[in-house]
């Protein structure tokens, strides 16, 4: 199957699931459930879930075995979505061509909205403990996973650090770190929760964490430069190629993506689909 069929098929997959799973319009509270609904169901890529349910495949378990999981992974990206595009933190008006949650339903609801999509969340994850051939210890280990790559040491602390970007010396260090901590980390944990739920080896793990790190980091300064050459983002928020130029934030996605694809050499040929999956990304134009 061609990448962009095999991406289209388990993003309707994802959304499906959603979906059915998330409370209706029609239950109490209505109004957060609308406002739930409107931010996850909103046309998303779900490239988080999907790897989840690709490393599964990869490592010969069936994706259906992880998709409450993964569901779960797409929500907290979701939560975090919502939150960032608060008047407080980025003060975006459009996500996804949409207007963003707070310019519906108001601040206070987009607060809560975010809350809930990340207990939500992990309650999805909770939840594979009750698939068939899933081991309870695996989702306590993923529950801990994220709840990690939550903390303010990832995406909380890479969160303050944006907030702050420009009262701090805009080195390339610290950009860096900022889109480990905030892009890299809920990556990692996307594919670590598959790898955990399918029983993977440490090798196989620390693996698949180090192509979560490098592809974060591609993924992240394509997704600035993109924006950058649409004049979207100034150096006023984290943007590689607004403080160090185009030229060097190319050079630096090509060698993220070369390492990215480096380190899942211990998989050999079965790992083809996420060899693609970097190129199809680094060569996006949206």
């Amino acid at each position: 199957m061609e990448l962009s069929d095999y991406l289209k098929e388990k993003k309707k997959i994802i959304d499906k699931y959603l979906e059915e799973k998330l409370p209706s319009e029609q239950e109490n509270p209505t109004l957060i459930h609308r406002s739930i609904r409107y931010s996850v169901l909103n046309g998303g890529k779900r490239l988080r879930p999907i790897l989840t349910l690709m490393t599964a495949e990869l490592l010969g378990r069936p994706f259906q075995l992880v998709l409450p999981a993964a569901a779960g992974i797409e929500l907290i990206h979701c939560f975090s979505l919502v939150h960032d595009d608060l008047p407080c933190m980025d003060d975006d008006d459009y996500r996804r061509g949409k207007l963003t949650n707070h310019k519906v339903f108001g601040e206070g609801i987009a607060v809560l909205t975010g809350d809930a999509l990340l207990v939500m969340g992990l309650d999805f994850i909770f939840q594979n403990a009750q698939v068939e051939g899933i081991s309870k210890e695996s989702v306590l280990q993923v529950i801990g996973k994220v709840l990690e790559m939550l903390g303010t040491r990832n995406m909380l602390g890479g969160q303050s650090d944006d907030i702050n970007w420009k009262f701090q010396k805009q080195i390339q260090n610290k950009i860096v770190e900022i889109y480990l901590k905030k892009t890299s980390a809920l990556i990692c944990a996307s594919l670590e929760t598959g790898a955990l739920l399918s029983q993977a080896n440490e090798k196989e793990i620390e693996a698949l964490h180090t192509f979560g790190k490098y592809f974060g980091l591609a993924f992240q300064i394509t997704d600035d430069l993109l924006d950058f050459q649409q004049d979207k983002k100034g150096d006023e928020k984290p943007s590689y190629p607004a403080v160090f130029g185009i030229e060097k934030a190319k050079d630096e996605i090509m060698k993220y993506c070369l390492q990215a694809k480096d380190s899942l050499g211990i998989f050999g040929s079965k790992a083809e689909l996420f060899l693609e999956l970097v190129d199809y990304f680094q060569h996006r134009k949206e």
